[in-house]
């Protein structure tokens, strides 16, 4: 089943479905070493990867498990980055939050802000009951975006992924809806 995509918009932001036009913006997002530094794929070298991924974000749509929005500021329309909510899991009511924003934005609460947005949509659209997280444990930016949206920290994986060649943990974060506080 289909899932709609929605337009979000917040004080400062917008999140909207991502268009054709934005694969620049995404390439150059996601070509960046410095902001991939913990993420387990390395950065991308070819555009034909932002355009697959568009792509991508519109079969999650239409297959209905999940939905990956562009984040870009209100007051002038420039993409900042993405944040998605991913295995969208209607039996269970769960899915997977995830996020990335280039290094410029960094700093200003974008991220907390989007992914608020996002998890008010899903609450209160997808009727969920648990949306899981995970960060790198190295990367403390985001274990503190997940705490301020009240996210808890359940576990760590250890040595699950390859991050630049260097063998790496994670952590688990999960949210539960009655602990949610728009």
């Amino acid at each position: 089943m289909p899932l709609p995509t929605p337009t979000l918009d917040t004080p400062r932001l917008r999140l909207r479905p991502f268009e054709d036009a934005d694969a620049g913006d995404l390439f150059a997002l996601h070509s960046s070493a410095y902001v991939l530094r913990y993420w387990d794929a390395p950065p991308w070298k070819e555009r034909a990867r932002a355009e697959g991924f568009i792509a991508a974000c519109r079969q999650m749509a239409e297959e209905g498990s999940g939905a990956r929005l562009a984040v870009e500021r209100a007051r002038d329309g420039v993409f900042i980055g993405w944040c998605s909510l991913r295995q969208w899991d209607p039996v269970y009511r769960s899915a997977s939050l995830g996020y990335c924003f280039d290094d410029a934005a960094w700093g200003h609460g974008y991220a907390t802000e989007a992914s608020r947005a996002l998890l008010t949509w899903a609450f209160e659209t997808l009727d969920l009951n648990r949306v899981e997280a995970e960060t790198d444990t190295r990367n403390l930016a985001s274990a503190r975006v997940l705490e301020k949206l009240g996210f808890m920290r359940e576990g760590t994986l250890r040595e699950n992924c390859i991050v630049s060649g260097e063998v790496s943990d994670s952590w688990i974060y999960g949210l539960i809806r009655r602990e949610w506080r728009p």
